[in-house]
């Protein structure tokens, strides 16, 4: 955590490809003092619905987006502390399950899976969020 007597923490956003960061006004990625906050994302590769039909590759590629947001923060999947998914089908546990398992398995985040009735474009199976830690400052001495 931030020392609030050291004043306001500087926000820090980054932008990314996404069509919808002007349309709706958000940005890909903030942070702030120690913690990095990804948007929701979806399985997007140069403007295009990638693994469209396969929920296991959407999440795949939907985590890689979410991840390279994190890199541009020095940042990576082990300083992921907070995971969301939120999939359109329930038949899907197992195929998202599975890729977050490969990404995050050593890891170990908090994780929350939801069903959702759907998203902007029908294609996409699988958004994710991602938070992160990171060290702000000398490191402390716990008693």
């Amino acid at each position: 955590m931030t020392d609030p007597a050291a004043g306001p923490a500087a926000v820090e956003r980054i932008r990314s490809d996404s069509p919808w960061e002007d349309e709706i006004g958000f940005a890909r990625a903030v942070a702030v003092g120690d913690r990095v906050l990804v948007a929701g994302t979806m399985p997007l590769a140069g403007g295009v619905v990638h693994g469209e039909g396969d929920p296991y590759l959407q999440t795949r590629t939907a985590f890689t987006n979410a991840l390279a947001a994190l890199e541009r923060f020095g940042l990576g999947a082990d300083s992921v502390i907070r995971t969301r998914m939120y999939i359109t089908h329930a038949r899907d546990v197992e195929d998202v399950g599975r890729a977050h398992r490969e990404i995050f398995g050593s890891v170990r985040p908090v994780a929350t899976l939801v069903v959702v009735s759907g998203f902007v474009d029908s294609r996409v199976l699988v958004e994710v969020e991602i938070e992160a830690f990171r060290p702000v400052g000398p490191a402390k001495e716990s008693v």
